[in-house]
């Protein structure tokens, strides 16, 4: 299926039918004026070329308008957030009922842990894979003192076996038949952020009901990678940031999901705010709390419309090529790359990323043998912006939407001439 050499490259670019995108985003340049290798769309997405003119416009309407442009602007500010919502929605595999926009991701985590983990004497503890992102750990750790409970007895970690870095369902299944009474809320993250591996949400969803604990996924590293079908998967929430693979800017705000079935449960504890509550009576101010349906009504504040605009920006470019399309040109772009840097040896080189594509998205994680930070720095170097995660991994993300074919060609390309 594929070859060596730069003209087989060159070749897959030809014929690629959404090649065209890579001229809509900001690519670095290095100092010779030269594009960089940008392969880290995995930690901060590069810049689409209409997001200064997205927010232009609310800077030029908040110049003119004032406070009006709430209502007044060329997109008035009060239903900002809706404009986003049915294309996010198809991002991730939602109903607009269930996504919202809103907030930072680790916030979301916690406002939906407020819903969702609902402990008990008995049914207090908290799965999640051992080597989650770390700040998924933090924030579950700290719901566990939140409640009284000892962060270290209340956490249970799902941990690949001796000597692998991969996951094994049956070993989730384990843990639930043997804790499964004393298990009240299972959250992982659906693409493992240092090996890349893309987990089973509906089966993991379905295990953790079985069980009759509440399941909620941290999708920052699969929101724009991977089909999340989120709905389908009947997960009780989940949460992502926007800026790795949706390109929405630096901090930028997250999204949150959270399952039809609970859009009208008012029985559900959250914390609630202005913007959770009914548009139509919401400036009269004096109202009892009347509870929005669905995500809308895990809102607290009125959004940063500047972020929004970013957002927008990008989903606009998502909605216009749709994820089936993204889809499949990151499988064969990672693909290639997993076949070039195979060519090196594996005496030279190991991948840890799941070989299946059905269990991964773009990136791939690699060590080097023998290798450390040095190498990464000499890779930095020659003008390949990828990143390192201790003790010994390269996270590689060929991005469908702007990174080439010969993009990954010339990075191992370099790679190879550093090893040599």
């Amino acid at each position: 299926m594929y070859k060596t050499g730069l003209d087989f490259a060159k070749e897959l670019d030809q014929n690629d039918e959404l090649a065209s995108y890579r001229s809509q985003f900001h690519i670095p340049k290095d100092t010779h004026g030269n594009d960089i290798i940008y392969l880290c769309g995995n930690s901060l997405g590069l810049q689409p070329k209409t997001t200064k003119s997205y927010i232009n416009q609310e800077l030029e309407d908040w110049a003119h308008l004032g406070v009006e442009g709430h209502t007044e602007a060329k997109n008035p500010w009060l239903p900002y957030h809706e404009f986003l919502t049915d294309s996010m929605a198809k991002v991730v595999g939602a109903k607009p009922i269930e996504v919202i926009t809103m907030n930072t991701l680790t916030a979301n985590l916690h406002f939906m842990m407020v819903s969702f983990y609902k402990p008990t004497a008995q049914r207090y503890k908290i799965v999640i894979e051992a080597d989650a992102f770390p700040s998924d750990k933090y924030a579950v750790e700290s719901q566990l003192r939140h409640h009284g409970f000892d962060d270290k007895a209340g956490l249970i970690l799902w941990k690949p076996r001796k000597g692998e870095e991969l996951y094994h369902y049956e070993d989730l299944e384990n843990i639930l038949e043997q804790h499964g009474d004393e298990i009240a809320l299972i959250m992982i993250g659906n693409t493992n952020y240092y090996t890349g591996q893309f987990f089973d949400m509906k089966r993991i969803t379905a295990l953790g009901h079985k069980h009759g604990c509440m399941v909620g996924f941290d999708c920052a590293h699969g929101a724009g990678n991977v089909q999340l079908n989120l709905n389908d998967s009947g997960a009780d929430f989940a949460v992502w940031c926007t800026y790795k693979y949706l390109n929405s800017g630096p901090g930028s705000l997250a999204g949150a999901f959270v399952h039809e079935r609970h859009a009208h449960d008012k029985t559900l504890n959250r914390f609630t705010g202005w913007w959770s509550h009914n548009k139509q009576t919401r400036f009269n101010m004096r109202h009892e709390f009347d509870q929005l349906p669905g995500a809308e009504g895990w809102q607290l504040s009125n959004p940063p419309i500047l972020s929004l605009a970013a957002i927008r920006a990008s989903l606009d470019i998502f909605n216009e090529v749709g994820m089936e399309k993204l889809q499949a040109k990151s499988r064969k772009l990672t693909g290639y790359f997993e076949f070039l840097l195979k060519q090196l040896g594996e005496d030279t080189i190991r991948i840890i990323t799941p070989e299946n594509p059905e269990e991964r998205g773009c990136q791939l994680s690699i060590q080097v043998k023998n290798a450390d930070k040095a190498l990464f720095d000499k890779l930095t170097a020659s003008g390949v912006i990828s990143d390192w995660r201790e003790p010994d991994v390269i996270r590689c993300a060929p991005v469908p939407l702007y990174n080439s074919y010969q993009d990954v060609y010339n990075m191992v390309e370099r790679l190879k001439k550093i090893l040599n």
